[in-house]
């Protein structure tokens, strides 16, 4: 089945992937095209004579940052009648945990319908519903396997699969580079919208390369899949070599420097340790009420490549220890190409809980959630070291990079 599945996919990818770009060889290594800017650059040629509906959020830009809908939407080249939108909604009006529910856009008078938690057959649907032939999907991720839109990708799929339409999504950069996945791979039990399926917590891959991962191994029937590719984009790359401005695409995720430790440091929200949440530094600054200059120097002696850690106080706007002034970390990373997120994490976790009595984990085992099963708590529980903990991942982690390897657009 799988190599049948596969010859689908090679099959199904290739005409978005061999459009045509009117960049010379030179401008096309000097400057990173996006998928949206090739597929209007072609005048929407995969889109002609289709009803369109598009999955995106505040970060579905152009390089001059106007919205791609309000771009489609006054182009007679594309048909587009619908959008439909993400946690923190189409334009990012909500917050972690929230979306904008069902309204008619005032820019542009679409309908825009919330996807958020929804999924199979009821998002289904919602797309059934909407009249739409093809749906796209064009959102800015930041790496993660945690962070929600690449469940609302893959959730997307599933239903579009269900309610018998296309599929097309177009790329942009991984903005922490895609060198290589890192991290604990998801064991299916403990798959949520946190986690689909067993894919690596920092996956190295872009949007449309995890479509095809998607379609070729984890949805039950392949959804018909395009991918626009970009130009330009290397592997190595992280965000500012693209050239595009950074919007955004959710409100703890305010810099490409967020995404750098977010694939890490996320992993603060499975404790009782605020995670940063409410400070100009989300995801950077970690703390509680009770910890002090010891934390900062237990992590400092670690000596982790391309990372410092500083001694740092602050006082949260919001989320846990709102208005209270706590003690804790901030996280510099200077050499960011020798920086691993997700094992700095380990060893800030593993410290924590050695220099600071009250160190707990949520009550709802969160973090199980976040790594993708017990291991990684109950061994920092039982006292193992960083390297202990990482270790524990290793082998499945070499089975997913090599599965992911399949999939890969980019050199």
């Amino acid at each position: 089945m799988r190599l049948s599945r596969r010859a689908l996919l090679a099959a199904t990818t290739a005409a978005a992937a061999s459009l045509p770009s009117t960049a010379t060889a030179a401008e096309r290594h000097r400057r990173l095209r996006t998928g949206f800017e090739r597929l209007a650059a072609d005048g929407y040629s995969v889109l002609e004579g289709q009803k369109v509906g598009i999955v995106t959020n505040p970060t579905g830009v152009t390089r001059d940052v106007r919205h791609i809908v309000d771009v489609m939407h006054t182009d007679g080249r594309v048909n587009l009648t619908a959008v439909f939108g993400p946690e923190h909604g189409f334009r990012g009006t909500a917050q972690a945990g929230g979306s904008e529910g069902r309204y008619d856009d005032p820019a542009t008078g679409l309908p825009v319908y919330d996807t958020y938690l929804k999924s199979g057959r009821p998002l289904a649907d919602i797309f059934t519903a909407s009249g739409v032939d093809t749906i796209v999907f064009d959102i800015q991720d930041v790496g993660a396997r945690f962070y929600t839109y690449i469940w609302t990708l893959y959730d997307c799929m599933e239903s579009a699969q269900l309610a018998g339409k296309r599929f097309v999504v177009l790329d942009r950069p991984n903005p922490v580079t895609g060198r290589a996945a890192q991290g604990p791979v998801l064991h299916k039990e403990f798959a949520s919208f946190v986690g689909r399926q067993p894919i690596s917590q920092a996956h190295g891959m872009t949007v449309a390369e995890l479509a095809r991962l998607f379609n070729g191994e984890f949805l039950t029937t392949p959804v018909p899949l395009e991918t626009v590719r970009m130009t330009g984009w290397r592997r190595s790359d992280f965000y500012d070599a693209s050239g595009l401005p950074w919007v955004p695409p959710s409100p703890n995720m305010p810099t490409p420097q967020t995404a750098l430790v977010y694939s890490g440091t996320c992993l603060f929200e499975g404790t009782n340790l605020s995670e940063g949440r409410g400070t100009t530094r989300p995801f950077e600054l970690l703390g509680a009420e009770g910890i002090d200059r010891h934390w900062a120097e237990a992590a400092g002696e670690l000596a982790l490549p391309g990372v410092h850690f500083r001694e740092a106080y602050f006082a949260p706007t919001f989320s846990k220890f709102q208005g209270r002034t706590i003690g804790g970390v901030q996280v510099h990373v200077h050499d960011r190409a020798a920086y691993d997120p997700v094992r700095t994490a380990i060893a800030l976790l593993v410290t924590a809980k050695k220099v600071w009595s009250g160190f707990a984990w949520r009550p709802d085992h969160w973090i199980d959630k976040l790594t993708g099963s017990t291991r990684v708590r109950t061994m920092i529980d039982a006292g193992a070291s960083t390297d202990e903990v990482v270790a524990g991942w290793r082998r499945e982690l070499a089975a997913f990079r090599r599965l992911r390897g399949e999939y890969l657009l980019y050199t």
